[in-house]
């Protein structure tokens, strides 16, 4: 039957379902992957051949170049900057303050001499007369009580030099009036007296007394500069005949000469700031004196103390003694 259904022309292949195009283009290329595939190994596929592999990380520890520097910060506020700005100003500071000790530590060990050696007055090596106190307050005196030591040091330099302005004032007084040389001359005495003897007198004691808290040394100072104040104020009212340019001076100069007058002016002007600025600083070194826990009692034993370590006076006592012991002795023989 199926000889003679079938048609004599037609294609022996068409009827045949292997012979499909689509089927044949599968059996005859069939994919890689089947043929590689094996279910009893692992399903992951091994890298192809020419696939570069990944780099593997370094075990070695990071090292810094030593050219490389750290990362700078910036400050984060306006606050933070001026803080680091004034810890360097201190910094810089405490280091040239540093420097300065470290400068006096070798050239007082280079010095030859005793670094205590009077240095005043201050005179130059040629003169015949030598210093003869040593003076420094930045090393003698407390911080606290430096400033007014200098300003009474102060004090005595304008008053020797208003001394000095005297001695002119009078001698352009005498030049005018030839009855005052007596002013003139007393002008000379009290430069020559009173510059030497109100340094020793009143301003060492006080340069003691806030050098080693000396209670003596501050009542001979109080009773010194109580004289020099009222020196003081003599010689600004200028009594005739006393050596002194004041104001009463002064106005009698000015009918003689209005400008010998206007120079014993500006000296009795000088007398006066000198009164006013001593009282002040009597004041307030008063005032020191009572914070300091000295006392009358402490002067008394001070005083003691200080006579009766003094050379001289055990000298002196020791000769008594003896005269007195001799003196009795022979009484006794007779």
């Amino acid at each position: 039957m199926s000889d003679f259904d079938s048609n004599p022309f037609a294609d022996p292949e068409f009827n045949n379902p292997f012979k499909d195009p689509s089927v044949t283009q599968v059996t005859r290329n069939p994919p890689p992957a089947l043929e590689e595939y094996n279910p009893f190994t692992d399903g992951r596929k091994a890298p192809p051949g020419n696939v570069e592999k990944p780099p593997m990380p370094s075990t070695q520890p990071a090292i810094m170049k030593p050219t490389e520097e750290p990362p700078t910060y910036a400050p984060h506020t306006q606050e933070t900057a001026a803080a680091q700005a004034e810890l360097l100003r201190r910094q810089e500071e405490l280091e040239l303050k540093a420097a300065e000790l470290d400068r006096r530590e070798r050239e007082m060990k280079n010095l030859s001499y005793d670094p205590r050696k009077n240095n005043w007055p201050p005179l130059p090596e040629r003169c015949p007369v030598g210093p003869c106190f040593y003076q420094d307050l930045s090393v003698d005196i407390p911080v606290e009580f430096q400033k007014t030591v200098k300003m009474l040091y102060y004090l005595w330099m304008f008053h020797s030099v208003t001394l000095l302005v005297n001695i002119f004032g009078c001698l352009a007084w005498f030049c005018v009036d030839s009855y005052r040389g007596v002013d003139f001359g007393l002008s000379i005495l009290w430069f020559l007296l009173f510059t030497p003897c109100s340094f020793v007198c009143w301003y060492r004691p006080l340069y003691k007394a806030f050098r080693s808290d000396s209670s003596f040394s501050f009542f001979l100072f109080f009773f010194v500069f109580i004289c020099q104040f009222a020196v003081h104020v003599l010689q600004s009212v200028g009594i005739p005949q006393w050596g002194n340019c004041g104001w009463i001076s002064a106005l009698t100069a000015l009918n003689k000469s209005i400008p010998v007058g206007v120079l014993m002016m500006i000296t009795a002007a000088a007398f006066t700031g000198s009164s006013v600025v001593s009282l002040i600083m009597f004041k307030k070194v008063h005032g020191m004196y009572r914070t300091t826990g000295a006392s009358f009692e402490k002067a008394q034993q001070e005083f003691a103390t200080g006579v009766m370590s003094n050379k001289t006076v055990q000298t002196a006592a020791a000769n008594a003694a003896s005269t007195a012991a001799r003196g009795a002795f022979k009484g006794n023989q007779i």
